[in-house]
């Protein structure tokens, strides 16, 4: 089959790859080029160095107009394969691949419709993730379902080690269904249930700003769902200090005659086993790595080694 694929971040390039591999594609359609660092200079996508090194022709179009459809025309592709491309295809653009439109989604639909699925299931607690492959719709992640893949999730993900699992398993998923395809057997269409619907958001850098009157599970979750962007962070004075691992502290302070719940965020002691004790509002969250802004990581040994004065100390105030 001729094949136009869409998609930008790491998590597209297996299937990029994947597709490659059986089938021509004949162009891979990515996000333009942005600009990054002091200098402004201009960073590529993952998946057009994916598309480069492989010797395929990339297309970066603002907007995907009137004026760039018969551009895709002439090159004759049969179907369009989308992961993670980030953008709406509208009728005009899917009609012009006789076979339609398939996109490559990591979360099982309808559960996490939206751009951040992968920190969704971790922000939720979930304790099963997966990928669905779904026919391109209208409407964002709506489309019928083609084949889907679970994947048990043991509470400690985080979105970089998630994303890569799940982008091997979503390459799997969408040969066997190409195949399917390509050879005049697609596979059975099953519609979404509305009723389970549910949606997610893009994620900001604002998002990653720890409130310390959460609960510590909830924002453990946060530690990991943010990791690699935009990072849990929050204020140690007037630096910018970074979680980078943490978990629930299996025991309780409240019987401690200094625990206090009307001081969320305050460091309360080092134990040698869990790392820095923060008071949350609900339970304590034990922190075992972290970084200051713009200095490197440290576990939390090293790091009370240089900032001793951190025990005592409420963070984000």
């Amino acid at each position: 089959m001729r094949i136009l694929f869409a998609g930008s971040p790491a998590l597209a390039v297996p299937s990029l790859m994947a597709a490659v591999h059986a089938h021509e594609v004949v162009a891979v359609l990515t996000s333009p080029d942005q600009p990054v660092g002091r200098g402004r200079a201009p960073a590529f996508s993952p998946v057009k160095e994916a598309a480069r090194k492989a010797g395929l022709p990339v297309l970066q179009p603002e907007k995907l107009d009137a004026a760039f459809l018969p551009q895709v025309k002439g090159l004759a592709p049969d179907i369009l394969v989308a992961a993670a491309y980030g953008r709406i295809f509208r009728t005009s653009f899917l009609d012009l691949f006789p076979l339609g439109g398939i996109n490559v989604h990591p979360s099982l639909l309808p559960r996490h419709r939206g751009p951040s699925p992968i920190s969704a299931a971790i922000l939720e607690g979930d304790t099963e993730t997966g990928v669905t492959i779904q026919t391109l719709a209208r409407k964002f992640d709506t489309g019928d379902i083609l084949a889907q893949e679970r994947v048990p999730l043991d509470g400690r993900e985080t979105t970089a080690r998630l994303s890569e699992l799940l982008a091997g398993v979503g390459a799997r998923l969408l040969s066997g269904v190409l195949a399917g395809i390509a050879a005049g057997q697609p596979p059975e269409r099953r519609v979404q249930d509305e009723s389970a619907a549910t949606y997610c958001r893009a994620i900001g850098k604002e998002d990653g700003v720890v409130q310390w009157s959460e609960s510590a599970e909830r924002i453990e979750r946060k530690v990991r769902a943010f990791d690699p962007w935009p990072r849990a962070s929050t204020c140690l004075g007037s630096e910018t200090l970074l979680l980078l691992q943490s978990h629930v502290y299996p025991a309780t302070l409240r019987t401690d005659p200094l625990y206090d719940e009307r001081r969320p965020g305050e460091v309360l002691a080092a134990d040698r086993e869990h790392g820095l004790l923060v008071r949350t509002g609900l339970g304590i969250l034990a922190v075992e790595r972290l970084q200051l802004q713009f200095r490197k990581p440290l576990d939390w040994r090293a790091f009370l080694n240089g900032r001793p004065d951190i025990v005592g100390t409420r963070l984000g105030a």
